[in-house]
C-alpha cells in the first residue's frame, strides 16, 4: 500500500509529478481541492491518462485527511489530443492558405464560419447572426439562383457541392470563390450539417482569363494571317493547320492533317531542316529559320521561307513545334527567270565566243581556200582544169555557207526562249516526230519500244522538243552497230515537278573515258560517217537548257547509249 510519497511518484517525473505536489499543498494549506487531467506511470511503466479529483479534510482548521479518486481517460484523452493537433494544423493550413471553413444546419437554416471565412469575405464579425442571408445579398446576380440550386441540389441527392461563384465587395470589385462541401451527421446532436471550405481563386480566374484572351488572339492571328502557320507534334504531323499554308500547298486541311511535312518536303531540303529539328529537340537552339522547298499538290514546288519555334510544357519538356511558312515562289521564280537570263547571256557570250574562235578558225580556212583556187583560176588557161576550179570554188562557197547557218543557230537558239514556253504533250510530239521519219525507220528495220503516259505535258518550245527528239532518232539510226538489228527505247517517269525522258539504244557506243568532256561539244564526231557534222548534240543541249531542263548521257563502246532529258512540267 503506497503512502503519499511513494504514490505522488506514480505520476510521471516532470510537470505531472510537479503538479500534483503543487495541488496536494496548495490542498492541505489552503483547503483547495483539486480536479486535473495527468499522466501516470504503470507498473509495467506504461504512459496513461487519469483524470485526478481529491480534496482534504480539515478538523479544528487543521488537514488531517486526503481523499480522492482516479479516472482512466487515456482512450479519450489520446483521441482529443489527436484531434487538437490536427484542428491546430487545420488552423494553420486554412489561414496559411487562406482557406475559410464553414457549416450549414439544415434543419436550423444557419450558416457559421471561422474568421477566416469572414476576411475571405470581406465582412464583419457581427454578420454572424444572419451569416447566411449575409452570403446570398453579396452573390454577383448572374450566379446567384445557380449556386443556391447547386447546394439544394447536392443536399437533396446527398451529392458534393462543388461549385465556382463570384462576389461583390463592398468596393465594388468582383471576387471569385471556390467552394466545396459535404453532408455530415453529427454523432452528439444528431443535426446534419453541409460542412466544406472556401477559398480565393481570383487571381486563378484572372489568369485563366488572361490565358484565354491569349488563346483566342492567337486563334485569330493562326487562322486568319497570310502567312502559314502549323502546329506540328513530336512525331512530325500536322496538329492544327491554317487557310493560308493549305492555299500555299494546293492540299485541304482534311487530306494535310493526313500527311507529315516530311511527305511534303523536298527530299533535298529534308536533312537540313532534320538538322535543325534535332538541335531544337536537343534544346541547343530555341528556334531557326531557313530558306526551304515543298512540293504542291500539282507536283511543283514552292519556295518558302520557314521559322520553327518549340514549346515547352510547364516542367520543361517539349510540347510541340509552331511553323511559320512565309511563301516566296513568286519571288524565286522572278530570281530563278533573272538567272536564267544571266545564264542564257552568258551562254550567248559563250555562243559568240565559239562563234569568233570559229569565225578566226574556220572561215580563214575557208577564204584562204577560196583566194587560192581564184588565184589558180585567173592564171589557168586549160579548159578542163578551169572548169575542174570553178567545181571546186563551189564546194568550198557550199562548205561555206554551211558554216555559217550553223553559226546562227547556235547563236538563235537561246534568243527570247522564256516567253515561248508552252504546254506540249511528249507523246503526241514523239508520234509527230517518228511518223515524220517512218520510211527511215522501215528502211533501218528498227524496233522502237516508246513507254511515254499520255497525260504528260512538259513546259517546252514546241519547235525545240521536235528538234530535240529528232536528233536523238535519226543520231540512233546513224550510229548502230552492224552487228545487231537496232532497238531503241523511250522511256519517261514523273519526278515531282520533273518529267525525266530516257532515251536508249543499242548502238555503237561512245568511249566515256575518251570523249566524255566533249560529247556535246560543237564539231565535234567519235565515229567516222559520211554525214556527222559534229552540230546535233550541239544544238540539243542548247536547246534543252534553254528551257531550263538538262540533258547527260552513259555510253559503253558496242553496247549502246542512253541519254536522260529532264524537263519542268508544265504548270
Amino acid at each position: 500500500m503506497p503512502n503519499l510519497e511513494t504514490g505522488i511518484n506514480f505520476y510521471k517525473e516532470g510537470y505531472h509529478r510537479e503538479k500534483i505536489v503543487s495541488l496536494i499543498s496548495e490542498a492541505i494549506s489552503n483547503g483547495t481541492p483539486w480536479d486535473e487531467e495527468l499522466i501516470i506511470i504503470t507498473v509495467n511503466g506504461e504512459e496513461k491518462w487519469v483524470r485526478a479529483i481529491g480534496r482534504a479534510e480539515y478538523i479544528n482548521g487543521k488537514a488531517v485527511k486526503l481523499t480522492g479518486s482516479f479516472q482512466d481517460i487515456d482512450e479519450r484523452k489520446r483521441a482529443e489530443l489527436v484531434h487538437s493537433e490536427v484542428q491546430k494544423r487545420l488552423n494553420i493550413a486554412t489561414k496559411t492558405a487562406n482557406i475559410g471553413v464553414w457549416d450549414y444546419d439544415l434543419a436550423k437554416q444557419e450558416l457559421s464560419c471561422d474568421n477566416e471565412t469572414l476576411i475571405l469575405y470581406g465582412a464583419e464579425t457581427s454578420t454572424q447572426k444572419n451569416l447566411h442571408k449575409a452570403w446570398k445579398s453579396i452573390l454577383v446576380e448572374e450566379d446567384r439562383d445557380r449556386v443556391i440550386n447547386e447546394m439544394h441540389y447536392a443536399i437533396q441527392n446527398k451529392d458534393e457541392f462543388n461549385t465556382e461563384f463570384r462576389i461583390k465587395q463592398r468596393n465594388g470589385s468582383i471576387k471569385y470563390i471556390k467552394s466545396i462541401g459535404q453532408l455530415h451527421k453529427d454523432q452528439n446532436t444528431g443535426a446534419v450539417k453541409m460542412i466544406g471550405a472556401n477559398w480565393d481563386i481570383t487571381e486563378y480566374r484572372h489568369a485563366v482569363l488572361k490565358l484565354d484572351k491569349r488563346k483566342e488572339s492567337f486563334a485569330g492571328v493562326f487562322n486568319n494571317s497570310s502567312v502559314g502557320m502549323a502546329l506540328i507534334g513530336l512525331d512530325g504531323k500536322w496538329l492544327k493547320i491554317n487557310k493560308s499554308l493549305c492555299n500555299s500547298l494546293g492540299y485541304t486541311k482534311a487530306e494535310l492533317m493526313n500527311l507529315t511535312f516530311q511527305d511534303v518536303t523536298h527530299p533535298d531540303d529534308y536533312l537540313k531542316d532534320l538538322n535543325f529539328l534535332d538541335q531544337l529537340i536537343a534544346g541547343e537552339i530555341d528556334n531557326y529559320q531557313i530558306e526551304k522547298r515543298y512540293f504542291h499538290k500539282k507536283g511543283h514546288t514552292v519556295y518558302v521561307i520557314l521559322s520553327v519555334t518549340k514549346v515547352t510544357k510547364i516542367d520543361g519538356s517539349l510540347s510541340h513545334f509552331i511553323s511559320q511558312v512565309v511563301d516566296i515562289t513568286s519571288r524565286k521564280e522572278a530570281e530563278n527567270k533573272v538567272k536564267s537570263v544571266l545564264k542564257i547571256t552568258a551562254d550567248q557570250n559563250e555562243s559568240l565566243t565559239n562563234f569568233a574562235h570559229i569565225v578566226s578558225h574556220n572561215l580563214r580556212s575557208h577564204s584562204t581556200n577560196l583566194s587560192m583556187l581564184t588565184g589558180f583560176l585567173i592564171n589557168e588557161t586549160d579548159p578542163e582544169e578551169r572548169a575542174n576550179l570553178i567545181n571546186m570554188l563551189n564546194e568550198s562557197s557550199d562548205s561555206l555557207d554551211e558554216t555559217i547557218t550553223h553559226l546562227n543557230e547556235v547563236v538563235s537558239v537561246k534568243l527570247n526562249v522564256l516567253g515561248k514556253l508552252e504546254g506540249v504533250n511528249i507523246l503526241e510530239t514523239f508520234d509527230s516526230v517518228r511518223k515524220s521519219i517512218i520510211a527511215h525507220l522501215k528502211e533501218n528495220d528498227v524496233i522502237l519500244n516508246i513507254q511515254i503516259p499520255k497525260e504528260f505535258v512538259v513546259s517546252a518550245v514546241p519547235a525545240y522538243l521536235e528538234s530535240i527528239l529528232l536528233n536523238l532518232l535519226t543520231n540512233s539510226i546513224k550510229y548502230s552497230s552492224p552487228k545487231r538489228r537496232l532497238v531503241i527505247d523511250v522511256k519517261t517517269k514523273r519526278e515531282r515537278d520533273k518529267v525525266v525522258l530516257t532515251f536508249s539504244d543499242n548502238g555503237l557506243g561512245i568511249d566515256m573515258k575518251r570523249h566524255r568532256h566533249k560529247i556535246f561539244g560543237m564539231y565535234k564526231t567519235f565515229h567516222k560517217h559520211k554525214n556527222s557534222k559534229g552540230i546535233g548534240l550541239f544544238i540539243t543541249k542548247s536547246q534543252i537548257e534553254a528551257m531550263n531542263g538538262k540533258i547527260e548521257v552513259e555510253s559503253s563502246v558496242d553496247i549502246g547509249t542512253t541519254f536522260t532529258l529532264y524537263f519542268n512540267c508544265f504548270k
